[in-house]
């Protein structure tokens, strides 16, 4: 696939992602550099804006499997993952496979359950895989995690340990829609009652899996000059120098912010990486891995305007 053709193929996502989604560009392109750079992504907004929809449009125009889980503070592990259930029948155990096992998962609320069934999905964010009772189950090639959470309230709800947080590509903020976007909301969806899916607004498969391994292959093949690499590394490295925060990014957040440029920059069409691709990721990539230290919190610091800082006062090449 060339550069061309994965330009026509995300046109064409973009557009069925349309069908259903008003506005959200930025998101659905964010969506898409994750797609191509293999990760996952925390989608943090108020309730009704259509985030849940998003992720199941966005399933439907791949032609990816969907699958869903609604965490809740009595989840366990279990229901996430599957088990051996012992079949009296065969007198055999049978593994019964959790909602893990697709390819597109939708982790409704994530903030919602424990750190211990939070931590079922570590194996399979990293690795790709399950492992039971001691017996590896890979999961698909294009598995890939779209989480959601509710910035609003905070009661009930349990912090994301920073490993977890750490395995997500992006953590990208949902805003509310503008003035003109939710009137067409309204006109768009005013009209229905009840549950509607992206078929019922004409939302169809405009890709398959060797349309997505030709993309990813298209998207490894760009290049990342030694200098961008550097680049990429002292902004990184930025982040565990400042007295302001007292937990920095981590060298995986530098491998990511890396793969994730490079499919920015395969989407832009170019075969080469810029150091505008950095800039205009950084924030989504490393605002949930810093941590403020107390004397920032105290002096009413904020992560978005010290990362808005480092991206400014770290040197670019040219």
């Amino acid at each position: 696939m060339t550069l061309d053709d994965l330009k026509a193929l995300t046109d064409a996502i973009r557009a069925e992602t349309a069908k259903a989604i008003v506005g959200q560009d930025a998101l659905v392109d964010q969506l898409l550099v994750t797609l191509f750079a293999r990760g996952h992504v925390l989608l943090e907004g108020p309730p009704g804006t259509a985030k849940t929809f998003l992720a199941q449009t966005f399933a439907t125009a791949l032609g990816l499997d969907y699958g869903r889980i609604q965490f809740t503070p009595d989840l366990l592990p279990g229901d996430i993952l599957g088990s051996n259930l012992f079949n009296f029948q065969t007198s055999q155990f049978t593994l019964t496979r959790g909602p893990v096992f697709t390819e597109l998962l939708l982790a409704d609320e994530i903030n919602r359950t424990p750190p211990k069934t939070q931590a079922a999905l570590l194996e399979a964010m990293q690795e790709r895989r399950v492992t039971l009772d001691g017996e590896v189950h890979p999961l698909a090639d294009q598995f890939m995690v779209i989480a959601t959470q509710n910035p609003i309230e905070n009661q009930g709800v349990y912090p994301l340990p920073e490993a977890q947080l750490d395995r997500f590509l992006f953590k990208l903020l949902v805003p509310y829609p503008s003035a003109e976007e939710e009137a067409a909301i309204v006109k768009r969806f005013g009209a229905h009652s009840g549950t509607l899916s992206p078929g019922d607004y004409g939302v169809g498969r405009v890709a398959d899996k060797a349309a997505l391994d030709a993309a990813n292959a298209a998207v490894a093949g760009v290049t990342l000059a030694d200098e961008i690499g550097d680049y990429v590394v002292r902004l990184v490295r930025g982040t565990r120098d400042s007295s302001d925060l007292s937990s920095g990014a981590s060298p995986r957040s530098a491998v990511l912010l890396a793969n994730a440029a490079r499919a920015r920059a395969a989407l832009d069409g170019r075969d080469y990486v810029v150091p505008d691709d950095v800039k205009a990721l950084a924030m989504s990539v490393l605002r949930h891995r810093l941590v403020l230290s107390p004397a920032a919190e105290i002096e009413g610091r904020d992560i978005e305007t010290l990362v808005a800082d480092m991206v400014e006062n770290t040197e670019a090449p040219r």
